[in-house]
């Protein structure tokens, strides 16, 4: 429950420290300005960095550990974020930047103990590295990849994705190995990048900036680093393979630049994600394919994680050959994307003239504005017990509910969201924990059947939907759907049976469903917030009878 509980009050925080953060960036121009090297074409606030990491820094500190490991970590962090505003802030040459860095590795090295001492057997009879040269590659790898996080942060959402699916994959390996520090860092870092990426996913409203890419960049190091090393059952390649597409886009560039005379730290256009802009994909079309790649390097971890190092090694390599080469012959050959005409005009056409008449829209919202409140609470109806401090945190949320309708309405909007985000994982949680005595196998299964129900139904209301503002699907749902799938399903593990691929896609369907209704409702929020309301009082009124 502690982990779950990180997850949730880390988004929690994000959340809504971004928009005062967004405020205090427009009014001291904390903005990170267009030019001919990047692809925004407005001036975006850049201190989502700070948000994500006081939204893990409060919990890590309430919750985790107070070994060497952890302090060093938190200085660290401290350490970067401090070089990281004042960058974001009044700009520092890269040699400032890197001095941050080496104090920040040095503190973890020495301190924190963590230590690249061996290769496994990538080295003669998997001979322990000596002391200076752990040190020295430790080092190198710490700062390499904080920076290749850093450079990666060249498209909304990019940055981000890599690293949300970083952290999942090495919490995953630190619970397989009982390490549950490192668990609940990476749940609380999962918790500040999903809560970001909602103000960040194509066109982003902020942007993490150099504090926010550096202190996602050392944490994934620094944890894989920690989980792989002195393990006997994971290989010291992991690393590689969980970090290696940043890596490989970092070594890439620099290469090229030192080939033609440059310095490596110059800026330049020549990412994997800027080429993939230059072939004809579209910003979200580049993102996609990027966490497609990066989901697979991440699912090879997970699967190959006893395989050997060699075996791994080569892995890698031949994927950093094929990624090299297929974007040197599309350069070679100017390859562009090609869109088929049919697909332009007959389908998205036809697509069109039927989005353009008002009844689909009229039938897919009608029924998804009559079920969802009713699911939601049928749902609250089906644990065989609420605890007490759930019934106290939804008295708290009926009574704000009811504030918002009658004197605030104006923020009733986001008393609707505040309740919804974190009663909906509650609900989810306590659901598969155990039902009432009344609930039977069919009941449940009818439950179910209209989730699948509410998702068909939302799916149409987006494609039907004329408005140009409000909740869109985007890059992000991969994310979200990639966690859904391989969560429940990782090998190795007990996780199947506590219900958790059930519990994530109850908790996406209703998210997706009430964001949906809430933009789309337009500001008449009294028929939701009624409902949610009587939500909030059941459950109140469950916890404190006992029933």
């Amino acid at each position: 429950m502690v982990y779950f509980s990180t997850l949730l009050i880390s988004i929690f925080i994000t959340i809504s420290l971004i928009p005062m953060m967004i405020k205090l960036a427009d009014r001291y121009q904390l903005v990170d300005v267009p030019n001919p090297r990047k692809v925004h074409i407005r001036p975006v606030p850049r201190i989502g960095g700070l948000a994500m990491a006081i939204a893990v820094i409060i919990p890590v500190v309430f919750w985790a550990g107070a070994d060497a490991f952890v302090k060093a970590y938190l200085m660290g962090t401290g350490i970067l974020a401090l070089f990281g505003i004042v960058d974001d802030i009044k700009g520092l040459g890269y040699k400032v930047k890197f001095a941050g860095q080496f104090l920040a590795a040095l503190v973890m090295i020495f301190y924190g103990g963590v230590r690249i001492s061996s290769l496994g057997s990538l080295l003669p009879g998997e001979i322990q590295l000596s002391e200076w040269l752990a040190v020295s590659l430790t080092l190198i790898a710490i700062v390499g990849v904080t920076n290749a996080i850093n450079l990666s942060d060249g498209l909304d959402g990019l940055a981000g994705g890599i690293s949300l699916m970083s952290f999942c994959c090495i919490g995953y390996f630190a619970y397989l190995d009982g390490s549950g520090d490192i668990v609940l860092i990476c749940m609380a870092l999962s918790g500040a990048i999903f809560g970001f990426l909602r103000f960040n996913t194509h066109p982003a409203n902020l942007f993490m900036g150099d504090t926010g890419s550096q202190f996602l960049g050392f944490s994934a190091v620094v944890l894989a680093v920690k989980t792989t090393q002195g393990n006997v059952t994971l290989s010291p390649v992991l690393p590689l393979i969980i970090l290696g597409f940043p890596i490989l886009d970092t070594l890439n560039v620099m290469v090229q630049r030192i080939s033609h005379g440059k310095s490596p730290f110059s800026p330049d256009k020549k990412h994997f994600h800027h080429r993939l802009l230059n072939f004809g994909l579209s910003h979200v079309e580049a993102v996609f394919i990027i966490y497609v790649i990066q989901s697979v390097m991440i699912l090879s971890a997970i699967f190959f994680r006893y395989h050997t190092d060699w075996f791994l090694m080569g892995g890698y390599v031949g994927f950093s050959i094929v990624m090299i080469s297929t974007f040197a012959v599309a350069d070679h050959k100017e390859l562009r994307y090609h869109r088929y005409a049919f697909i332009e005009y007959v389908i998205k056409g036809k697509f069109k003239r039927i989005r353009d008449n008002h009844w689909p829209i009229r039938v897919s919202f009608s029924v998804l504005k009559m079920i969802i409140p009713v699911l939601f609470i049928f749902s609250c109806l089906i644990p065989a017990k609420i605890p007490v401090y759930v019934s106290i945190m939804s008295s708290c949320f009926g009574l704000l509910i009811l504030t918002g309708l009658i004197v605030k309405k104006k923020h009733l909007g986001g008393c609707l969201r505040l309740t919804l985000y974190i009663t909906i994982p509650f609900v989810s949680y306590l659901m598969e924990g155990g039902r009432a005595v009344w609930i039977s196998d069919k009941v449940f299964f009818l439950h179910h059947l209209c989730l699948g129900i509410v998702t068909l139904f939302v799916i149409l209301t987006l494609k039907f939907s004329r408005r140009r503002q409000g909740f869109k699907l985007t890059t992000m749902d991969f994310l979200i759907i990639f966690i859904a799938i391989i969560v429940p399903n990782l090998p190795g593990s007990s996780m199947q049976s506590h219900g958790l691929g059930i519990m994530a896609v109850t908790i996406i369907v209703f998210f997706f469903g009430y964001e949906v209704l809430i933009n789309e409702l337009r500001e008449e929020f009294n028929a939701i917030a009624m409902t949610t309301f009587a939500a909030s009082l059941l459950l109140a009124v469950r916890g404190y009878v006992g029933f």
